[in-house]
């Protein structure tokens, strides 16, 4: 039996708009209950949140509450500790996603290198990133203390300091304190992504390099760099939006410091501490919009960044 071939732009165009519509369908009926699911799980409690910023509720009483409609978040802007949360979380979410990237690149490239043991080399470098947050918090917290901490010994030990210092509660290192501990929790991250995206390089260009004689330090710029540039604004865009969210490793490793508060922290303060339910769903819908403004702007960035480069 002679079985006939036909090319793809042999088909007809109405059965091609037939295919296409048939496959929307198919992806919607698969998505359906994984829409389902989020709006049950993510839409009802952001309704419930933004309905609440609204209102003067109390977690004493929750159900006696009346409409304050925008005033909750009239105070909010005008509350100095908002600002300084939000400072803090800018500036530990600069701070971090720089320092993750380079380190992660740099692991990444060594990792993509050959040598022997490779592979339980790679295995070992996920190890800080399989480690519950609220464990390495802790862990940190124990290297940070001033009593008895590692850290303190080593810096003393080395004649960088002559007395022990607070590193959790001291507001001139307190965040530096929180970002070293998020830096190395989440590098492995940064390194995983961007290996992924090493290891499918073609290795056709770095051979034409070496004939050419060109420098690695060129070869790097000029061809790696470029061709990881999209994995590399995935990782950064999740991330960012990681970091601005941070709460559990504040909140165990400094949680009472008005210098690491982030945005999360002074929501879980107003709505936990103080029992202000309203005051505290304010600060979270002001959060959550924060984020989602971040996350259209990265991904506008990368997607004009990415445009442009096929352009040119």
């Amino acid at each position: 039996m002679e079985v006939k071939t036909v090319a793809v732009d042999e088909i007809p165009e109405e059965h091609e708009s037939f295919l296409t519509r048939q496959r929307v369908r198919s992806a919607w009926l698969f998505l359906t209950p994984m829409i389902i699911v989020l709006l049950l799980v993510a839409g009802w409690p952001l309704i419930r949140t933004i309905y609440f910023s609204m209102t003067d509720a109390s977690l004493s009483d929750i159900e006696a509450h009346q409409f304050i409609w925008f005033t909750n978040f009239k105070y909010l802007l005008t509350d100095p500790d908002w600002w300084v949360a939000v400072k803090n979380t800018l500036v530990f979410t600069l701070l971090s996603v720089s320092l993750e990237v380079t380190l992660g690149l740099v692991i990444a490239l060594a990792l993509n290198a050959h040598m022997p043991g490779r592979g339980l080399l790679r295995a070992s470098v996920m190890i800080p990133w399989a480690i519950p947050t609220i464990v390495s918090a802790q862990m940190w917290n124990w290297m940070f203390n001033d009593f008895y901490g590692v850290i303190n010994v080593m810096l003393m030990g080395a004649g960088f300091i002559d007395q022990p210092i607070a590193w959790t509660a001291d507001p001139d290192f307190s965040l530096w304190a929180v970002v070293i501990a998020d830096v190395w929790k989440t590098t492995p991250f940064m390194a995983l992504l961007i290996l992924a995206a090493l290891q499918v390089l073609p290795s056709e260009c770095y051979e034409a390099a070496k004939v050419d004689g060109i420098h690695p330090l060129r070869v790097f710029f000029k061809v790696t760099l470029p061709l990881i540039k999209p994995a590399l604004l995935v990782a950064v865009i999740f991330r960012c939006l990681d970091a601005l969210r941070i709460f559990d490793l504040i909140y165990v490793l400094a949680s009472g410091s008005r210098s690491t508060m982030s945005m999360s922290i002074y929501a879980r303060q107003q709505l936990v501490d103080f029992q202000d339910v309203g005051y505290g769903s304010a600060a979270s819908t002001l959060l959550f919009l924060i984020i989602a403004f971040a996350t259209v702007l990265l991904l506008t960035i990368g997607k004009v960044k990415l445009d442009g480069e096929k352009k040119a």
